[in-house]
């Protein structure tokens, strides 16, 4: 069967701010074995979800990645997203500004209150649009993010121009380690309430981690998505949690991935331990994860599934199109459109099962 990765999206549809509590969200109930659409909401999940089951997290922390900054050659304006650093200090980002940068070129950061903060310098252009950055004093890269960096949302929530709220708003309860450009948005439904009451009902909770970078947002140009270059993430599996999983899994409990993030982590994991002929599931892994999840596909270590909605044309829906099925996710996409879901990172979730 074909895959089915495009479809049309009102406007008004695509969520711009955040829910004044984050379980108040609606959450359509995709049942693979009935092919079946039901509807509830977030704050219904304890009752949802079966004793024994296991919910497994994504705990990667958001960076404040956006930049702004002045060019000191011109005093131009200049806008920068923060990708990464390599071992020597150097870093990855994005640059924006009016006319050619020349490297080597130095640039103001300015921090939010718009007041110089550090200079940076542009030493090489890189692939993609990518430049190789170095900064004119050492600094503890976290750090000097928190003082000058902003919430890097996408540019379908107001231009991506962040207001203070976003601060918490689009970053989960459970987020620990610092490294992503993009929220797990399936993950911003939680609060420490509900986690509690999940627990309180004999479902385990892990943790993995993945650092979502900007290669999530790329869309699908080829026709043919195997033509698609997909994009590698930093990701890791801890001893504690492939333990807790596999301890899950031969107990018979359903493995429940909150969103593609933790599904990408777990399934390429568990396709490397059956590739060299392992009895379990899972075992502790770090590394790149370039794995594209898409129509055909034999999940190992996802039961279910939680997950926001996704662009059109996007790998995102593409491995919801896989687990669901294409003509129940179709149909469930067609739903939520017709009963005005809230689309996107602070929109609306689903739970397919």
């Amino acid at each position: 069967m074909e895959p089915w990765f495009d479809y049309t999206l009102p406007p008004a549809l695509v969520a711009q701010e955040p829910l004044p509590n984050r379980v108040d969200a609606r959450l359509m109930i995709v049942d693979r074995r009935r092919r079946s659409i039901d509807h509830a909401h977030i704050r219904d999940l304890p009752e949802l979800l079966r004793q024994g089951d296991r919910l497994v997290l994504n705990d990667t922390r958001v960076l404040p990645a956006q930049l702004r900054g002045l060019r000191e050659k011109t005093g131009g304006r200049w806008q920068g997203l923060f990708l990464g650093s390599r071992p020597n200090g150097d870093w990855v980002l994005l640059a924006k500004t009016r006319g050619r940068i020349r490297e080597p070129e130095a640039v103001t950061l300015l921090d939010r209150e718009s007041r110089p903060a550090a200079r940076l310098w542009l030493l090489e252009r890189l692939d993609d649009g990518q430049w190789r950055a170095h900064l004119d004093q050492p600094h503890e890269t976290f750090a000097l993010l928190e003082r000058v960096g902003r919430v890097p949302l996408p540019p379908y929530i107001r231009g991506g121009n962040m207001v203070d709220r976003d601060v918490e708003r689009y970053q989960t309860v459970f987020a620990r380690r610092p490294g992503a450009v993009a929220a797990p948005t399936a993950g911003l439904h939680f609060t420490p309430e509900l986690l509690r009451t999940i627990s309180q009902r004999a479902v385990g909770l892990s943790a993995v981690t993945l650092h979502v970078g900007m290669g999530t947002f790329r869309p699908i140009a080829a026709d043919d998505p195997a033509e698609h270059p997909m994009h590698s993430e930093w990701a890791q599996v801890t001893p504690a949690a492939a333990d807790e999983i596999n301890q899950t899994r031969s107990q018979g409990g359903r493995i429940v991935n909150v969103g593609t993030t933790v599904v990408r982590v777990l399934e390429t994991v568990a396709a490397l331990r059956r590739k060299a002929g392992a009895e379990e599931l899972l075992a502790p892994w770090e590394g790149e994860t370039g794995l594209f999840i898409r129509p055909p596909y034999e999940f190992l270590a996802t039961d279910a599934m939680l997950t926001n909605f996704h662009f059109p044309r996007t790998t995102l829906l593409l491995l919801v199109q896989a687990f669901g099925g294409t003509e129940l996710i179709r149909r469930a996409y067609e739903t939520a459109v017709a009963e005005q879901y809230r689309f996107y990172s602070y929109g609306d979730a689903m739970l397919i099962q």
